[in-house]
């Protein structure tokens, strides 16, 4: 198969976009494709201590750039995975230290060599983001289903349309069903309608989520929670298999949803 290169993205930080990137990192490389993890979230590295690989890590994303080593010995090979590799962020540069030129440059290298390359980018429209998804086909927004993060993945999502990725997909996280049939919380039926974009995974609120992350073994190694589940569902949707999404609530449009489309202007339905 041809290289896929996705950016997974968000407007709002904290959303679980490392998380995302790890589990699906994770997952692709248990059904047998060779991945590449690169967190390009320079100056905040954290995509190796999700995949517990922060204590192996000798050269980064940066040394490769600057030529000061080559990008095999860079990559960080996970010896529980076969076939996934980690290309780490530096700590101590800033989002600056790689160019939009040099990220394109450098995901093109990986072309042909691996089935797969994830790009966890940092969050926000800043250059940062623009420099990560330079070198993507395709990306992954990640969005919680409450208004602040909503609005910003619309942002997120209008950048990435003009840059006319290939695709452009979204994962709402941490849906909480109960909240959501009380009104308390956006539906994902709401989310879909607003930012007008294909749904390809709903994870759920799960406690074993922090419980894995603190441990560095993603969910995707063996867990049989809900959010592993819905992370094994993602990764088999984004290989074309047909799964539905689960139906997390009953909840249905009411005024709240009436009031953001008119905060966002314009009607749902865009294509």
């Amino acid at each position: 198969m041809d290289t896929r290169i996705i950016v997974v993205t968000s407007g709002k930080g904290g959303v679980g976009k490392t998380t995302v990137t790890a589990n699906l990192s994770f997952r692709l490389a248990m059904e047998g494709y060779s991945v590449v993890a690169i967190d390009a979230d320079i100056g905040l590295r954290n995509l190796d201590v999700v995949m517990g690989l922060e204590n192996r890590i000798v050269f980064n994303i940066v040394d490769v750039i600057e030529e000061a080593c080559k990008l095999p010995q860079a990559l960080v090979r996970d010896k529980r995975v076969e076939n996934l590799h980690l290309l780490p962020a530096a700590q101590t540069r800033t989002k600056e230290a790689v160019t939009s030129d040099q990220m394109l440059k450098l995901c093109n290298s990986l072309r042909g060599k691996y089935d797969f390359v994830l790009i966890d980018s940092p969050a926000g429209i800043e250059s940062g983001f623009r420099n990560a998804a330079a070198g993507a086909d395709e990306a992954l927004v990640v969005v919680t289903p409450d208004v602040s993060s909503v609005r910003d993945a619309d942002r997120i999502i209008g950048i990435l349309e003009s840059n006319q990725k290939k695709s452009i997909d979204l994962v709402v996280n941490r849906v909480r069903s109960k909240m959501i049939r009380s009104g308390k919380m956006l539906g994902v039926s709401d989310v879909s309608d607003i930012l007008a974009v294909n749904i390809i995974g709903i994870i759920p609120e799960d406690d074993n989520v922090v419980t894995s992350t603190n441990k560095g073994e993603p969910l995707t190694l063996g867990s049989t929670s809900a959010a592993a589940r819905a992370f094994e569902n993602v990764s088999g949707r984004i290989l074309g298999r047909e799964i539905p999404l689960p139906d997390p609530t009953s909840f249905d449009e009411n005024g709240l949803l009436t009031g953001l489309k008119k905060m966002f202007g314009r009607k749902a339905g865009r294509g």
